[in-house]
């Protein structure tokens, strides 16, 4: 075998390569799709989380929705409102800052409180329970408490406390609402977290019903409507329910309510 007979592929093989790269890159200048610079900016900004709370798959993708004018620029739960004056910043619009919102878990019916129709021994995930007989709680509208949120969660801010039942950790909460979406019983929901005074119900049953399965549970009897001075409490389908927008946090419905289904929070809660 001569030199000759290897050396001319070689150097044929490698000028087709030379050649196709040199075309390869100019295909991909000539055909590029360009990036919008504040795209990147944005989501350099971003905290990264990728949980989707603000209903975009992806930080990338919500960077994108912002310049395109599809999302706002405070928008992203997570961030809260630094990152909003930085996006607002480099999209050259007023930050409109939104109230932060922590999710609440609407319910106190613990198993000390709320009796219990049978034992359950299936699958530790409420949305298993649920399915047997709408769960173990003698309140069809409770917390299960078997952690289906916790897992959800992905920054650690759900824990299941004594009495199985969840509570969420509002210093830690970034409202992404992934607790919301993977609860089965509609108990999770999303408060100011400014908000010390909760209603901590969900049961929509009238008070004879609801008051011999659980000891906590509102029971429709309006006292605390009757009582606000602020007439920031509303009745609807043997519930009670805050306007948060007219609620000064005043207890006074804290103290009527005779069976504590209304939370108030005294302590300080540091940002």
């Amino acid at each position: 075998m001569n030199i000759e007979s290897v050396l001319y592929p070689a150097l044929l093989l490698g000028g087709l390569g030379l050649l196709f790269g040199i075309g390869l890159a100019y295909a991909s200048k000539k055909f590029a799709v360009e990036l919008d610079p504040r795209i990147t900016a944005i989501r350099d900004v971003l905290p990264g989380a990728n949980c989707g709370g603000c209903g975009i798959p992806g930080c990338d993708g919500f960077a994108k929705a912002v310049v395109d004018g599809e999302a706002g620029v405070g928008d992203c739960p997570v961030g809260g409102p630094d990152c909003t004056k930085a996006i607002a910043k480099i999209m050259g619009v007023e930050a409109d800052t939104k109230e932060r919102q922590v999710a609440k878990v609407i319910c106190n019916g613990d198993t000390h409180k709320c009796k219990e129709k049978y034992e359950y021994q299936g699958i530790n995930d409420c949305v298993a329970a649920s399915l047997v007989s709408g769960g173990s709680k003698a309140c069809d509208y409770g917390c299960l408490g078997l952690g289906t949120c916790v897992r959800a969660c992905q920054f650690d801010a759900i824990e299941i406390v004594d009495g199985r039942i969840a509570k969420i950790i509002p210093e830690k909460c970034t409202a992404c609402k992934k607790c919301v979406e993977s609860c089965p019983k509609d108990v999770i929901d999303m408060v100011p977290y400014e908000q010390s005074v909760v209603i901590t119900c969900n049961n929509n049953e009238t008070g004879k019903v609801v008051r011999p399965k659980c000891s906590v549970a509102c029971i429709a009897c309006k006292i605390c409507v009757k009582a606000c001075p602020f007439d920031a409490i509303d009745f609807e389908n043997n519930l009670a329910f805050i306007d948060y927008e007219k609620c000064t946090n005043c207890f006074v419905c804290v103290e009527k309510c005779p069976t504590k289904a209304i939370e108030g929070r005294l302590e300080k809660k540091e940002v």
